[in-house]
């Protein structure tokens, strides 16, 4: 380009400057992340040298603790006030007592399906509005339970409830892109290729010895980013569950296929079928001396508490038995904001019969500032919860506005979440590889950027988790911008110099 000008093709985008930028600092040694000189108690050894690092260590954790403080939780006592007058207002607008709003049943029999009821109860505005419009004309799924829908910010300030929003109000963009693909013949919902993992109906596998069963496909609500969008067809429908004949043959090939000892009951969400048709699954599957665990899959602990009965939990908890077979259930908390009194009954009800409940969380947008995850995990151990898998937000285009650079979830973990203990951060940050299954973030070497695009953008070829045991395709992923992300956070009121270490995170 020296030497031919005119062979030049448009000027390089500032996404991909800056990248340029920050690698050749990095490999000239001049990132300017680190203060100017090195601790003190590096000088010195013995009791002075202990104390001047319990000084330092003191200094980070306050910082630490400064920060977390920014993001209030569903326990903080002024956001329990908040959400008892939406409950109320919520009593008159149904005309129900207690004894309603406690039936999980009742909660699923008034699903808000409509973008005209949802502005009764809390405001949204008219760019909410219109998308969720548009989402019902085009047969997208949407709906919120009431129980949800009292979580939210009745005012619509935008000051702590945008991750609630954010997990069920469709953006306009995500409803045209997904409103074109469908129209388009050749373009796959499917991102994550289960057609391919699917043996039988009911069933996907990625792992030897793992195997997930699908009961039902669908839920009471639907996550605006849920990987299985494309199988949904509407909140709660009636048709959702796998009829009888499929679910009693895709129970069979369990059985038939001994070298599964794990099966991850999920959908859609099982704990939406009555406690009778539960109950018969994990009967099935408990005559199986090869199933050592069940896993329940399950967000009714977020979005519909009341679902978890007495009766349910001695339905699910009576085939736990140790030393033989483990019931664990696995649920989604995304924000500390639904970590609610009523969520942690619900987690508690399992956890007195001695069932773990697990957690696994998508990082996305709306959970990716400083200490807004960390400090997720410290309340869900509270709660009675130990966080599980922090899953990178799928590649979707229809969902690119939730997506985060690999790179910032590289650094949450070591930036963030390393400054508080062990017992919290027990979480492990994956990709999930569409057909192969999760890639281990933790293993640099499971992965390699192998392109700066233009516009900035990394691309990655992403290793399957069978490296070195068989011959498998690798697969390639074209990452947002670390860039247009950062930008994003300075317009939302972050400040882009508090993620200045980003840039080094491959």
């Amino acid at each position: 380009l020296l030497h031919r000008p005119e062979a030049a093709g448009p000027p390089p985008r500032a996404d991909f400057l800056a990248e340029l930028t920050h690698l050749f600092r990095g490999i000239s040694g001049q990132a300017s992340i680190y203060t100017a000189k090195p601790p003190a108690f590096l000088r010195h050894t013995g009791r002075t040298a202990a104390r001047l690092r319990s000084a330092d260590l003191s200094r980070m954790a306050r910082a630490a603790q400064a920060r977390a403080r920014r993001y209030p939780g569903g326990m903080d006592e002024e956001l329990v006030r908040q959400r008892s007058r939406n409950r109320q207002r919520l009593f008159e607008f149904f005309a129900i007592t207690d004894l309603e709003w406690n039936d999980w049943r009742w909660h699923t029999g008034h699903i808000i399906r409509s973008a005209s009821q949802l502005r009764e109860l809390v405001a949204v505005s008219d760019e909410e509005f219109a998308a969720i419009e548009a989402a019902r004309a085009n047969r997208i799924p949407f709906g919120i339970t009431p129980y949800y829908v009292s979580l939210m910010d009745a005012d619509n300030t935008g000051t702590w409830d945008r991750a609630i929003r954010a997990q069920v109000l469709p953006p306009g963009q995500y409803v045209e892109r997904m409103t074109l693909q469908r129209e388009d013949p050749d373009c796959s919902q499917d991102f994550m290729a289960e057609s391919d993992t699917s043996p039988i109906d009911g069933i996907t596998r990625r792992y030897p010895q793992i195997v997930i069963l699908k009961p039902i496909l669908t839920c009471p609500q639907i996550c605006v980013y849920c990987q299985r969008n494309w199988q949904i067809q509407d909140v709660f429908s009636a048709d959702a569950a796998l009829g009888e004949g499929k679910l009693d043959r895709a129970l069979d090939w369990i059985g038939k296929t001994r070298e599964i000892s794990e099966v991850l009951v999920t959908g859609g969400d099982p704990l939406l079928l009555a406690d009778d048709q539960l109950e018969r699954i994990l009967a099935r599957l408990a005559q199986m001396d090869h199933v050592l665990r069940i896993r329940i899959g399950t967000r009714t602990p977020v979005t519909l508490p009341q679902r978890i009965t007495e009766s349910l939990v001695r339905a699910v908890t009576r085939f736990h038995e140790p030393g033989r077979r483990e019931i664990l259930i696995v649920t989604h908390f995304e924000h500390p904001t639904e970590i609610t009194p009523e969520a942690m009954q619900a987690v508690q009800r399992f956890r007195l019969f001695g069932v773990a409940v697990y957690n696994q969380l998508v990082f996305t947008y709306y959970n990716s500032r400083k200490f807004e995850t960390a400090v997720l995990g410290q309340q869900l151990r509270l709660t009675g919860v130990t966080p599980y898998y922090t899953l990178n937000a799928n590649g979707k285009e229809a969902t690119d506005l939730y997506r985060v650079p690999i790179a910032r979830l590289l650094q949450e973990q070591q930036e963030e979440a390393r400054l508080f203990p062990g017992t919290v951060r027990t979480d492990e940050i994956v990709f999930n590889v569409p057909r192969l299954g999760k890639n281990y973030l933790r293993a640099g070497q499971n992965r390699d950027v192998i392109a700066i695009l233009p516009d900035g953008r990394r691309v990655y070829e992403f290793h399957p988790w069978e490296k070195k045991l068989a011959l498998m395709d690798t697969y390639v992923y074209t990452d947002v911008s670390i860039y247009r992300y950062l930008r994003r956070l300075k317009a939302d009121g972050e400040q882009p110099g508090d993620y200045r270490s980003i840039w080094y995170y491959y």
